[in-house]
């Protein structure tokens, strides 16, 4: 039966992955395609078989080495080839270490550009043959990902035992990502505890304007799927860059947290090919660096190699001439350890927040568009936190501490600028004026205070709440459903109408009113203080213009409707 495969007839398709800030291409993941030809429903039936036959290592090292071939010949430089990896092949009786490394020097391919994929589609029967697997992969510079993490019960534990490159979110968490806040919550979770191990993040099944828009809020690394290019068997149709994409624009970001250049130090870096004695030639030319960041071929960081890690050799009295002799194989890796690291594009709030997570750490690493940047040390980080905390104060309110205008602002023209769905609620107190001019400021303040609290009370950390002054305030969300915005903000009104009557005496809380003058001098009764809301909802089409120009016109019909719970629908 064996003899009877002949893959001649099987063909790989490419598809590209993407960075995600620059849209040039960073790799792409082989795709076997043709298994019909052989008389196979589908692949994993084909790969069943030769599990089944206990010849999947075999004709597994056939196919890598025919991916291999083709990928070559694609004209672009330092791309990586991501390579599906059936994870029963570690069980099969005659596998044998080394087979691809004989693959890539036959083919001239530096090993650090193979990356394979390892996915729970079948239970690992032995873990302790996948662990040496990857170790002999990571020993060799041989790149790992996880694929389609999140669908399999044991991803958690694939991800710790396997000290991998990658994760791949699958496409079930990306699909329509934009509208299910659970969705980006659960990945948002995934990049964070990622990049906190040192590790970069894929989607997988982008084929929307939208969750592309969501995946780069949430800081997903690279992208892949139809948006940007569907696979395909003629590489002549995989280009360098994707940045051509009219939705792969620049997004307008708060300049508050766009990390200052001016805090990155320029500290020079050596390749990992370089040789000990390199290493000991830095260090004396460079006299106040106490690490030196090692990157690849690609200029990407791999880590830092520490001064202090070194000194018993580089300070023997035969340290540089050791350094020297070729006999000598002690290799930088040896010497290499891992670094914190951000791409620019994240902000300060990134930076500091992985920075917390790594508190051994004497600074962070950047990087701009997977290339190294430079290096914050820990003073400017700590100026950086002063600098980000000062403006932070200066744009919020400062009596509720809420986001102000400048970021009100900065969301509006985001919802707008990326045709997000989104509700926007504008909240303004009935009667606020008499009640302040009879009871006085310091209740008033209070009575804001309350609804402050009651507003972060009631809503998730997915909405964003802001006070515009005095008392109105302002609330939005992206991709919820009406009816729950509408629950939500009946359930606020309902309860600051009830929890502001304890700021009453005793009196006016009986009568259910208090006597003063209105703007005209005029003396009259007012009701208890309560909140009116206009939901405006928008949509893809709506226009910033057109949003602009009824702002007066909403706030005017929020006060129309009847109180207490009225809510005025615009847009």
């Amino acid at each position: 039966m064996e003899n009877k495969i002949d893959i001649g007839k099987l063909d790989f398709a490419f598809q590209p992955i993407i960075n995600t800030n620059s849209g040039k291409t960073f790799a792409v993941e082989a795709l076997l395609r043709n298994c019909q030809e052989l008389n196979f429903k589908s692949i994993n039936n084909f790969f069943d078989y030769l599990a089944k036959e206990e010849i999947l290592f075999d004709y597994d090292i056939k196919l890598r080495k025919k991916a291999l071939k083709k990928f070559k010949k694609i004209d672009l430089p330092n791309i990586k080839l991501f390579y599906n990896l059936d994870n029963r092949v570690f069980n099969m009786p005659n596998k044998k270490l080394g087979k691809t490394l004989e693959i890539l020097k036959e083919l001239d391919i530096k090993p650090d550009r193979l990356c394979f994929e390892l996915t729970e589609h079948n239970l690992f029967e032995d873990e302790k043959n996948l662990q040496d697997a990857i170790k002999n992969y990571n020993h060799n510079e041989i790149k790992t990902a996880i694929d389609d993490f999140g669908t399999g019960v044991s991803g958690l534990h694939l991800l710790y035992i396997s000290d991998t490159n990658f994760v791949k979110i699958d496409k079930f968490f990306i699909s329509h990502i934009d509208k299910d806040p659970k969705k980006r919550l659960f990945c948002s979770s995934i990049v964070e505890m990622a990049h906190t191990m040192g590790i970069q993040v894929i989607a997988e099944g982008i084929e929307r304007v939208e969750e592309y828009l969501t995946c780069k809020d949430i800081k997903v690394d690279y992208l892949q799927g139809y948006l940007f290019c569907r696979p395909t068997t003629d590489i002549e149709e995989i280009k360098k860059s994707y940045k051509g994409k009219s939705f792969l624009k620049k997004d307008r970001r708060l300049l508050s947290n766009n990390i200052d250049k001016s805090f990155i130090e320029k500290v020079d870096a050596i390749t990992d090919d370089s040789s000990l004695h390199d290493l000991f030639i830095y260090f004396k030319e460079h006299t106040k660096n106490t690490f030196v960041p090692v990157v690849n071929s690609e200029k990407k960081i791999l880590g830092a190699i520490y001064e202090v890690d070194i000194k018993k050799i580089s300070y023997s009295q035969y340290g540089l001439s050791l350094a020297k002799n070729q006999s000598f194989k002690a290799k930088l890796k040896h010497y290499l350890q891992p670094v914190p690291e951000i791409d620019i594009s994240w902000g300060i709030d990134k930076a500091l927040e992985i920075f917390n997570m790594r508190n051994d750490a004497k600074g962070i690493f950047v990087s701009k568009d997977s290339i190294y940047y430079g290096f914050i040390s820990l003073n400017n980080l700590l100026l950086l936190s002063y600098k980000r905390n000062i403006e932070i104060a200066e744009n919020q309110n400062p009596l509720t501490k809420l986001p102000g205008n400048n970021q009100i602002d900065d969301f509006i023209y985001n919802i707008f600028d990326k045709k997000l769905q989104a509700q926007i609620i504008y909240f303004d107190f009935n009667d606020f004026k008499p009640f302040n001019d009879t009871y006085g400021f310091r209740l008033g303040d209070r009575a804001i205070l309350m609804f402050s609290e009651i507003l972060q009370k009631y809503l998730s950390r997915e909405s964003f709440i802001a006070h515009i002054g005095g008392d109105d305030f302002f609330v939005g969300f992206v991709n919820m459903s009406y009816e729950n915005v509408y629950n939500m903000i009946f359930n606020i009104q309902k309860e600051f109408e009830h929890n502001v009557q304890s700021l009453y005496n005793e009196n006016d809380l009986k009568k259910g009113h208090i006597t003063a003058k209105d703007r005209y001098g005029t003396t009259r009764e007012f009701e208890l203080l309560s909140i009116s809301a206009s939901i405006i909802e928008v949509n893809e089409n709506s226009s910033i213009e057109n949003f602009n120009s009824k702002l007066g016109e909403i706030k005017k019909r929020s006060k129309a409707v009847n109180k207490p719970f009225g809510i005025c629908i615009n847009m």
